[in-house]
């Protein structure tokens, strides 16, 4: 019985993983689809979204079906737990990168912010870092660095501040802007919140490690 659970969970651990990645390479490439005005690309996102709910309802299934049928206790109820919880988190991370994909299909300014749009890609990029380092941090049970996501998420509060204020600089020294700009508002509140919900996956994995609940969100202000 206990080689069974074992081999189940590690199953359940590597799907988890992909689906983390496959999530993380998705927000990466709604922001490039975004600032390429690239709609065929933000569409195939957009209809791909179903296939991360559907990884998270198997998921999510097989969590239950293993707490029903094994009964795990400590350490390996943790785990389960964990997962559980982190991959509703990552669901909404891949419900972020659509968004972004259903504003390029949205957009209907055509002038573009240079030193904007070089803000929000590099935030883009550090965001889809941050899916991949915490599930790197699940895999090798390294709470430290889950705790250091805090950190990392400060950075992106900081960063989608900075768009925010350039786009609202953009809205003043020109109207044609405002459209572009309003764009550039929303794509960088779905980063910021992305950010966010990464804290939020760290805490489950500080948990599955140590068993302690812990509140690592930086509590930064909304992004509008």
């Amino acid at each position: 019985m206990r080689r069974l659970f074992d081999e189940e969970l590690a199953d359940l651990d590597t799907s988890f993983k992909e689906m983390g990645l496959l999530v993380s390479e998705t927000i990466q490439r709604s922001v490039q689809a975004f600032l390429d005005h690239d709609r065929d690309s933000a569409q195939d996102i957009i209809d791909n979204d179903k296939a991360i709910n559907q990884r998270e309802i198997a998921l999510e299934k097989k969590t239950f079906e293993m707490i029903a049928l094994y009964q795990p206790v400590t350490t390996d109820l943790r785990e389960i737990v964990t997962i559980l919880k982190a991959v509703s988190v990552v669901e909404r991370i891949g419900d972020n990168a659509r968004n972004i994909a259903l504003s390029t299909i949205h957009v209907k300014g055509n002038r573009r912010v240079a030193k904007i749009e070089k803000q929000i890609g590099e935030t883009g990029t550090l965001v889809a870092k941050m899916v991949a380092d915490v599930l790197t941090y699940y895999i090798s049970d390294d709470a430290a660095g889950a705790t250091s996501m805090s950190d990392v998420a400060m950075v992106v509060a900081n960063a989608t501040k900075a768009i925010r204020d350039l786009a609202i600089e953009a809205m003043k020294a020109d109207p044609e802007n405002v459209e572009a700009a309003t764009d550039y508002l929303v794509v960088g509140g779905y980063l910021k919140r992305t950010a966010d919900y990464v804290t939020d996956i760290a805490e489950w994995v500080i948990y599955k490690r140590t068993g302690k609940i812990v509140e690592l969100n930086p509590g930064t202000s909304s992004f509008i």
